[in-house]
């Protein structure tokens, strides 16, 4: 593997723990990567190696021994997309269900950026890299729904922020089995990566669980299912689709958190981005924006109706 050699100094006065300000300096996609580069020598500090929770003092050199990204060619493709608005900062746009945001291990077409690239002409953020140009935040393959994306640096950083501090309205509508009891709700419960199964998250205090937080409000119910209206306070991965389960109402067809049974003439979960709100990186004005119900999700409701 291709390394490139870099070194740097730490001038800062404040005290800050190296894997957190490599990654404030972008040396690499993620903090994740940091520590791992720390851990196999490959980042040392006065030639010296250390751990990830090192203190940096005035003076120190980092000396790094970097892998190199492969460039990876993603091609612009003709895909239809549902843009709902567009300016020179940004695209809002509603993905649809069974598409992948971006590129990912064998999958280089067919995806979101794909989509994206040839419909911006490559003016996309480039903070994301090759792979996720634009891209701030995601949605499950099959989720449906808005997504806002970024294109150039300026509104990828700002974006990316707003998200971070829990700026970003987020709704989404889901149709769970069961009947609700309470017409709304907060389900307060730290999630993280389960330890039985490590494609799933889980409702857990072990291992590197984080705060989630997720408002949840009743807009009707028929006989065993409800649909619901939920709010995130937070982003964490799969974050509806666990705390539902975790609280006895799994998304209906949920293949990786809900029943085994089905019942209903749908083939992905029930779940769609419908209220996506922010304030404009540039005119600063607060912007949100809104879609209806997906055509599958809409035959269940008239069905159940």
């Amino acid at each position: 593997m291709i390394e490139k050699e870099k070194s740097l100094i730490f001038t800062g006065e404040d005290k800050i723990r190296i894997d957190l300000y490599l990654t404030h300096e972008e040396i690499y996609p993620s903090r994740s990567q940091i520590r791992n580069l720390i851990t196999q020598g490959k980042i040392k500090v006065n030639n010296n190696q250390v751990k990830p929770s090192y203190v940096l003092k005035n003076g120190d050199v980092i000396d790094f021994s970097l892998p190199e990204n492969k460039e990876l060619e993603i091609k612009a493709e003709a895909i239809p997309l549902d843009i709902i608005y567009e300016d020179e900062y940004l695209v809002v746009v509603n993905k649809p269900t069974d598409m992948i945001v971006h590129p990912a291990r064998r999958i280089r077409s067919g995806t979101l950026v794909n989509a994206l690239l040839y419909h911006c002409q490559n003016s996309l953020s480039g903070i994301g890299g090759v792979i996720r140009p634009g891209i701030v935040h995601r949605l499950d393959k099959n989720t449906s729904g808005l997504m806002v994306v970024a294109k150039n640096d300026f509104a990828h950083l700002d974006l990316s922020k707003q998200i971070k501090e829990h700026q970003v309205t987020k709704k989404y509508l889901t149709l769970v089995y069961g009947n609700m009891k309470n017409d709304s709700g907060i389900i307060d419960a730290p999630i993280g990566r389960s330890l039985k199964n490590r494609k799933k998250m889980a409702v857990t205090v072990e291992g590197k669980s984080r705060e989630a937080i997720t408002h949840f409000k009743v807009l009707k119910r028929f006989s065993g299912y409800t649909l619901v209206e939920a709010t995130l306070r937070t982003g964490r991965t799969h974050q509806i689709r666990v705390h539902l389960a975790f609280i006895g109402h799994p998304i209906v067809a949920d293949q990786l958190y809900g029943h085994k049974r089905q019942g209903l003439n749908i083939n992905r979960q029930a779940l769609h981005s419908h209220v996506l709100g922010f304030v404009h990186p540039s005119s600063k004005k607060y912007m949100e924006f809104s879609t209806p119900l997906p055509q599958d999700m809409q035959k269940i409701i008239d069905y159940l109706e």
